[in-house]
């Protein structure tokens, strides 16, 4: 198996430049498609590697800084960043140097920042990589490649099912087997080496370990520590929840006219939303532990094309900015911005209690999950005040969904399977 990777590289820009570079981007997109990358664009042909899942270009502009009058501690200013993250099968250290050596007007895009690349880009590039607090990937080993594969085979067999005479199921799956053969290749994914098992394995058990040998070791010790903790962080959380500033977030209907230009060109949308975290170490240490689960979680149980019962998403990723003062938040999903943010709140709303109820102006919560996204107007104008555009964005495959990709997957191993019932070839058919 090739596990997914990603490299986010984050440049602060010069405050001169930043409308010369956001027109230098707007180069990279298809005509009249706001912010849809041209595959085959000079600067960066995403379509030419077939490693690159999702890919984007934005400048992290944030326009929410004012929320901040209620916050005197925090700085009234931030620099303007721009993000550039890239989702892909394999390396994604050796895809950027990649990149970097193989894309020489890539330069041009970095030279608008406040410090420019020197000679070696890649080695700039590779200084200027930030590492996602969590990450979420829809199917953990789940390629371009074999994206692309399952997807030429299920149009070749649609159109080789109306060719057949067959009704018998056994007799009709082996005539579909010979009329595709030869039209479609399926590459056969590598067997995960054993290094990387152990790595994950490793990952996946050590919080379970360490929980285990301290209860058996000091089990009293333990667990007054424990009931401890638990007592001081629900006063002081209620503390917050209390005291925090509430503030109310706006509903402007241009910007949110302006967020849609780029959005529902395809059956799949971006989302790129950033803002400040409130001030205090117990805010950012619950921020930083609640990432760490969510990270945990999507890492070792959430690997097969659900995050808590959402089965939209392809990719996400949470990353901190300006000694966590701020985080970004970037995510490639499925359907309409309305459905989306209807199904985190009526699906995961205390996830996104967990994950940004430490930001200025997020709705306030009882006890962390209740209310907060469950407010649904404010969360709703709270999501799209700290919305920014994508400005270039780049899909592998457009016209399909998460669940198009599974149904394929599903279809393939059908194909390549010889030991079906004539039930399970019913079943299998549905899914052509």
């Amino acid at each position: 198996m090739i596990a997914q990777d990603r490299f986010v590289v984050v440049a602060e820009v010069a405050k001169d430049r930043v409308d010369a570079l956001r027109a230098r981007l707007a180069a990279m997109t298809r005509p009249n498609v706001s912010g849809a990358a041209d595959p085959e664009n000079p600067t960066l042909p995403f379509g030419g590697y077939d490693t690159i899942h999702f890919a984007r270009f934005a400048i992290l502009d944030d326009h929410t800084l004012a929320d901040r009058a209620a916050y005197p501690r925090l700085p009234k200013d931030e620099p303007t960043h721009l993000l550039f993250m890239v989702d892909c099968d394999g390396n994604a250290a050796a895809l950027l140097a990649r990149l970097a050596r193989e894309c020489p007007r890539l330069r041009e895009i970095f030279d608008y920042c406040a410090n420019r690349p020197g000679p070696d880009l890649a080695a700039w590039l590779a200084a200027h990589r930030v590492k996602p607090v969590a990450s979420y990937v829809n199917w953990v080993g789940r390629t371009v490649v074999q994206v692309r594969e399952e997807a030429a085979l299920r149009a070749a067999l649609r159109l080789a099912l109306p060719k057949t005479t067959e009704r018998e199921p056994r007799k009709l799956y082996a005539e579909l087997k010979r009329l595709v053969a030869g039209a479609t290749t399926l590459t056969q994914a590598p067997p995960t080496p054993l290094g990387e098992r152990l790595k994950e394995l490793a990952h996946f058990l050590s919080p379970i370990l360490v929980a285990i040998l301290c209860f058996v070791i000091f089990p009293l010790t333990t667990l007054s520590v424990a009931v401890v903790v638990l007592i001081v962080f629900a006063i002081a959380l209620r503390r917050h929840e209390l005291t925090d500033p509430v503030q109310h977030n706006p509903h402007d209907p241009a910007w949110v006219a302006k967020l849609r230009l780029g959005e529902d060109h395809d059956v799949t949308n971006q989302y790129t939303a950033m803002g400040s975290i409130r001030p205090g170490l117990f805010r950012l240490a619950v921020a930083r532990v609640a990432l760490w689960a969510i990270n945990w979680a999507a890492r070792h149980i959430f690997t097969r094309a659900v995050l808590a019962r959402i089965g939209t998403i392809h990719f996400a990723h949470w990353v901190f900015l300006d000694s966590r003062r701020r985080m970004v938040f970037c995510s490639n999903y499925d359907g309409a911005h309305e459905a989306y943010m209807d199904d985190f709140i009526n699906k995961a709303g205390f996830g996104l209690n967990l994950s940004f109820s430490g930001a200025i102006a997020y709705p306030q919560t009882d006890w962390l999950i209740a209310k907060g996204a469950w407010r649904e107007q404010e969360f709703k104008r709270f999501q799209r005040h700290h919305q920014i555009p994508t400005d270039v964005w780049y899909n592998a495959y457009p016209g399909l969904t998460a669940r198009d990709l599974s149904r394929n997957s599903l279809v393939r191993n059908g194909f390549e399977r010889d030991d079906m019932s004539d039930d399970e070839i019913r079943r299998w058919l549905a899914e052509i």
